[in-house]
């Protein structure tokens, strides 16, 4: 064992720190891990993009027992994204522990089959929870601790009702974690949880880089302002913020009408969409994506050069959130407000924005110099990162230069490839095998 910051750090924590890459740990990170060293309950509110993954992980592994049958901890979470983004995080961690997930749009009975040979850690989305609760799919007496990560904004959607149900059935508890970015004046009492160890670093979750900007519509419709406003900006890395899924696919509409290329994101669509429309905006092939509140928190996307707020946030919460995408890490970031006719400055926003002025002729923005290649076969299919680049470089003639970031999931894989000779590369691999797999290959679309 090793001791840092007065803190004990086992080889299992060393090791997945080690596999993470990561050299040191953040002050609350280093708070949990040492308020966690008996079986207290936890509130840690922190600011989304803080790192509360890694704050509630690092602890568990230290009451994690390799001799236990069943699900030793379970973690509930209020999106698919983000049930999948923490999986990644914990299978990275190669702790050799079993890990599964499970979320609505997912095959349950892939699901099932995974829960007859129990994981150590569940991470699920509550309404699939429950399901399984209710199929007696898993047994819930072998679990000892829960982490309610995103809390608030499972509250906030409305999981209050799964989320009850689920810990009712827990009767062997012994700790509960709360993760949350935002203040928490009440934790309902469903939860359960008891005197619990509160860490707030919610204080510094206002960016200290952020610009904030607003730019005035001519009309009750700001689309023309929204494009002039994207033209300006250029190819950066760009949120757009709508209140609603509708909202999002009308301005979609009136973009491709403007010939804007850009990708949208939403809790309405299928989730191989959703996933899809995250991956190339996080490899650069898209700048720019439409979205909701859903795209706030919690997801693995990219610095954020800019925010645009076409729909105001109905709270402050919202707005501070939504803002939270960009300007992390002592890094830079912009975020615009865009003001209809008959709109003005929403009174939460205290300091007085800077007005900017749209140029009067709108030039679109180049294209991005990369595209994203499909390749359906994955990991289920014993398909790796060192596969896909051997058929690019030997077989596609692609150079290093050439190829981006890879993401390869269960079924699909994902490899952002320069623009200018994907399609070339689509019509050289196409009726190629990947370790004499037969497998589709298009660009996606």
């Amino acid at each position: 064992m090793i001791l840092i910051n007065s803190l004990i750090f086992t080889p299992m924590i060393e090791k997945a720190l080690e596999n993470l890459k990561i050299s040191s740990l953040n002050e609350m990170q280093l708070a949990a891990l040492n308020a966690t060293e008996k079986d207290n309950d936890l509130l840690l509110l922190s600011p989304t993009g803080s790192g509360k993954t890694l704050g509630f992980f690092l602890p568990l592994l230290n009451k994690l027992k390799p001799e236990k049958q069943g699900v030793q901890a379970l973690v509930l979470v209020p999106s698919r994204e983000l049930a999948i983004q923490i999986e990644q995080v914990f299978k990275m961690m190669g702790t050799g522990f079993k890990v599964n997930v499970c979320y609505g749009g997912h095959s349950t009975k892939i699901e099932k089959n995974n829960l007859e040979y129990p994981p150590a850690v569940l991470i699920a989305t509550p309404g699939r929870m429950s399901y399984h609760i209710d199929r007696r799919n898993v047994d819930t007496s072998t679990i000892h601790t829960l982490i309610l990560d995103e809390f608030d904004k499972a509250l906030e959607f409305g999981f209050q009702e799964d989320m009850a149900y689920i810990i009712s059935q827990l009767k062997n508890l012994k700790r509960r974690f709360l993760t949350s970015a935002t203040e928490m004046q009440k934790i309902p009492d469903f939860a359960g949880v008891k005197s619990p160890v509160i860490l707030n670093y919610l204080s510094a979750s206002t960016p200290q880089g952020l610009k904030l900007k607003a730019v005035k519509s001519v009309g009750k419709d700001k689309i023309d302002a929204l494009f002039s406003l994207v033209c300006m900006i250029g190819n950066k890395a760009t949120l757009i913020f709508c209140n609603h899924r509708d909202a999002v696919e009308r301005i979609s509409d009136l973009l491709n009408d403007k010939k804007l290329d850009h990708d949208i994101f939403h809790g309405g669509m299928e989730q191989d969409e959703r996933e899809k429309a995250l991956i190339k905006f996080r490899n650069a092939s898209c700048h720019l994506l439409v979205t909701t509140d859903l795209a706030s928190r919690g997801l693995d996307i990219p610095e954020i050069e800019n925010i645009i707020h076409y729909q105001l946030a109905p709270t402050e919460n919202v707005f501070t959130h939504r803002n939270g995408r960009t300007a992390r890490m002592k890094a830079e970031g912009t975020a615009y407000i865009i003001l209809g006719q008959d709109e003005h400055v929403p009174s939460y926003i205290k300091k007085a924005p800077e007005f900017v002025d749209l140029p009067e002729k709108n030039v679109l923005p180049e294209r991005s110099q990369w595209a994203t290649l499909y390749i359906s076969a994955g990991k289920k299919d014993k398909i790796n990162k060192m596969d896909i680049v051997g058929v690019l470089h030997h077989k596609g003639n692609l150079q290093k230069e050439d190829i981006g970031l890879i993401e390869v999931l269960d079924y699909s894989s994902f490899v952002a490839i320069k623009r200018a000779k994907i399609n070339k590369l689509v019509q050289v691999i196409k009726d190629e095998k990947i370790k004499r797999k037969t497998v589709k290959i298009e660009v996606a679309k």
